[in-house]
């Protein structure tokens, strides 16, 4: 529960398949950690660019025309034939949310889906931790990291899931690379990648890796570092 588990096509409708009764409430959206980010910059007014694979079939198409719908801009030309990746997300009413998340094409996105001239364009380039489970999507993150901090443009990180921090640290280390401008977190995150025990310690810990960060404390609300000033 409020985890993401990595699953085949074939477990995931095995689980919708045992929902079917349950799903009253249910939608479909294009989304995903950064995309989710994405859209709601785009809401507010900012103009973005977001690079990511999603195939030739019905989700994948439904996620273009979406993300456009949105004022998201994404790369340019046909969509390649495969399967779109799909997350089945489950909400508690605890408002916890449980991922059963299927990766289809997406696993394979590499550096061929970098914009550089969108990056160096860019006030801040955002880059998702859950890119650090996939070979080439991690170094397709560290590669628009590098051509961020050659063209002097601020980056970001999510750490995106406890999962990511306790199996694929040094991943995410290679993705942050020295230290980036801006990390997002929740709690857990915070504490596992800063091996503390309490959020205080976790937040002097985090200065290593970020020039600012904020931590999100769930009911608490959250403790940012702007730089200079830590508020809560």
């Amino acid at each position: 529960k409020g985890l993401m588990t990595l699953v085949d096509e074939a477990r995931q409708n095995e689980l919708i398949k045992l929902m079917e009764d349950h799903l009253v409430g249910s939608k479909r959206a294009s989304g995903g950690s950064a995309c989710n980010s994405i859209i709601a910059a785009s809401y507010f007014g900012a103009k973005t660019f977001y690079s990511c694979k999603v195939a030739n079939d019905e989700n994948g198409i439904f996620f273009r025309d979406d993300s456009k719908a949105a004022g998201v801009t994404t790369q340019s030309g046909e969509l390649p034939e495969g399967t779109t990746g799909k997350c089945l997300v489950m909400i508690t009413p605890d408002a916890e949310r449980t991922m059963n998340t299927f990766l289809g094409i997406s696993e394979t996105l590499d550096e061929s889906q970098l914009d550089t001239a969108a990056i160096s364009q860019s006030q801040y380039v955002y880059l998702e931790g859950y890119l650090v489970t996939s070979p080439s999507g991690k170094q397709a993150a560290i590669k628009a990291r590098q051509i961020a901090e050659e063209h002097n443009i601020k980056t970001s990180l999510s750490l995106s899931d406890p999962g990511m921090v306790q199996f694929f640290a040094d991943g995410l280390k290679e993705m942050i690379g020295d230290k980036v401008d801006l990390i997002f977190c929740n709690q857990d995150e915070a504490l596992g990648w800063t091996k503390t025990e309490n959020i205080e310690q976790a937040a002097e810990e985090m200065k290593k890796s970020a020039r600012t960060f904020a931590i999100t404390l769930g009911k608490d609300g959250a403790l940012v570092f702007d730089g200079e000033t830590m508020t809560r």
